[in-house]
């Protein structure tokens, strides 16, 4: 016999919990499907750990660096890759639990661990007993796609998740793919110490992005000592050219951010593209140091559809990143296609 639910949320990922939350509040009786980890990719195989690896290939960067910043460190810097992954399956475990914490307490809200499947448009079976309701969320997240490459089926290899479980240096590591992901691992892993070789099978590394910012990534890469192999087949600039709207595009370069020269990190650019008739910001490309942080205050400024003077007259904290970007405004010039 079916058991009878007002809403049922597939997995736990980003939006399953939130929604189960939001669902349980209004007084619907609901159940939440994970077959895995609760917390999805982000927790526990994305974002979470990459950034806390992100965070240990740093400090061998900097402590590799230290003489520049007139700190001594006798003997030669080594990586213990083993206490580089229990630092960071101690940070996934904590968020890990506290999402399943979260879930198995919620008033109203049933939890089931297993592979949900559905039976009827309504209906959905997990570890044998079936589930029906109205309403069905989908939240079921995405799994590393493993090209056809040939040979591929017979070697070992790792995905994106699988490299989370690494607890050891590799001597080479080839990365196939030149985005965003592949990209974050290539460095990481240089700055722990590995030889490291991108393979992208087209002509310029993170296509989408526009061809300054692509070649710019390319530098700073191989400036670290990744070589990067392009033309292997076995936020942009590109989209304003292709539309032949009238625009203005601001550009400066890191080493004239206070910010980045305190910290030895110049390497990059940023770069705004204003639309000339109605002012609003059109998108933007930092390339940097903390331009994860700073691009936000371009971000409020396009979400609001304000004109670009609105920052350019705002006064930010120095020293900082973001304080150039009123700078960086103050010096538009006309795009030319």
């Amino acid at each position: 016999m079916a058991k009878k639910y007002d809403a049922i949320v597939i997995g736990t990922g980003q939006s399953g919990p939130s929604l189960a939350a939001r669902l349980t509040k209004e007084g619907m009786k609901t159940a939440i499907i994970e077959r895995k980890l609760f917390g999805g990719t982000c927790v526990n195989v994305g974002c979470i750990p990459t950034k806390t690896l992100v965070a240990s290939a740093r400090a061998a960067y900097m402590a590799r660096r230290a003489a520049d910043f007139g700190v001594v460190i006798d003997g030669a810097v080594t990586v213990d890759m083993k206490r580089v992954k229990e630092r960071k399956d101690a940070v996934v475990r904590q968020s890990n639990e506290g999402v399943t914490r979260w879930l198995k307490n919620m008033p109203n809200l049933t939890v089931y661990e297993g592979h949900g499947r559905f039976e009827t448009p309504h209906a959905v079976r997990v570890n044998g007993e079936l589930l029906e309701a109205d309403r069905i969320f989908i939240n079921v997240g995405t799994r590393a796609h493993v090209p056809d490459m040939p040979g591929i089926r017979e070697v070992p290899y790792l995905t994106n998740s699988g490299m989370m479980e690494v607890d050891f240096l590799p001597e080479h590591l080839v990365i196939i793919g030149g985005s965003y992901v592949g990209l974050e691992f290539a460095q990481m892993y240089r700055r722990f110490g590995s030889r490291v070789t991108v393979v992208e099978m087209g002509p310029r590394l993170i296509a989408r992005e526009d061809e300054d910012v692509c070649a710019a990534i390319k530098e700073i890469l191989e400036g670290e000592g990744v070589e990067v192999r392009l033309n292997a087949r076995c936020m942009t600039e590109t989209e304003v050219r292709a539309s032949g709207r009238p625009a203005l595009v601001g550009r400066m370069m890191m080493s004239r951010v206070g910010r980045a020269r305190e910290r030895s990190e110049t390497q990059g650019f940023m770069k705004i593209l204003v639309d000339a008739q109605s002012k609003k910001i059109l998108g933007a490309a930092i390339l940097g140091i903390e331009g994860d942080e700073a691009i936000h205050s371009i971000l409020d400024v396009m979400y609001a559809g304000a004109p670009y003077t609105v920052i350019q007259r705002a006064v930010h904290i120095h020293p900082t990143v973001t304080e150039l970007i009123p700078t960086l405004l103050g010096d538009l010039e006309p795009y030319i296609h």
